[in-house]
């Protein structure tokens, strides 16, 4: 998972294998960041499984979006996960970004990944330090200028 991808096929391949290292090698917490997460592979029995195993105390994954309108109706396997994990997860959407403007992105200690064009689905993934320390400081950004999103519960009367 290093180095430059392109198209959807593997943009769709550098996600799922994040997922599964990230359970094999125990990352500590992810960020992930997109506007609507729409083409991200979330609700593929085999990312959940990852997640499943990747998932347990002391692990933390922030979720950024313009909106989860997709994942809401596209991913139930992703929106069961959810529930199931969310003591681990937060949500947050980012409206004081245009979606445009919002990185499609996932970061993790000692990983990253950056779609440079969303619409084409290029990018680039590695272990480089100094692209890794830039792409979490946006990221915390983003988040500074977030609001809660994405509950795990929906309370009705």
């Amino acid at each position: 998972m290093e180095g430059a991808f392109s198209g959807p096929t593997e943009f769709a391949h550098v996600i799922r294998a994040a997922m599964a290292c990230a359970a094999r090698d125990g990352w500590p917490s992810m960020v992930w960041s997109d506007p609507s997460f729409e083409d991200w592979p979330l609700g593929e029995r085999e990312v959940i499984e990852s997640l499943q195993a990747w998932a347990g105390k002391g692990r933390r994954l922030v979720m950024m979006a313009h909106r989860y309108d997709s994942v809401l109706k596209h991913k139930p396997r992703l929106v069961g996960w959810r529930k199931t994990w969310d003591h681990i997860i937060e949500c947050r959407v980012c409206k004081t970004l245009d979606a445009s403007e919002m990185p499609s992105a996932l970061w993790a200690p000692p990983w990253a990944m950056r779609r440079l064009d969303p619409v084409r689905c290029t990018g680039v993934a590695g272990l480089e330090p100094q692209q890794s320390l830039l792409l979490k400081e946006e990221l915390d950004e983003c988040r500074r200028q977030s609001s809660p999103g994405f509950a795990a519960t929906t309370l009705g009367l």
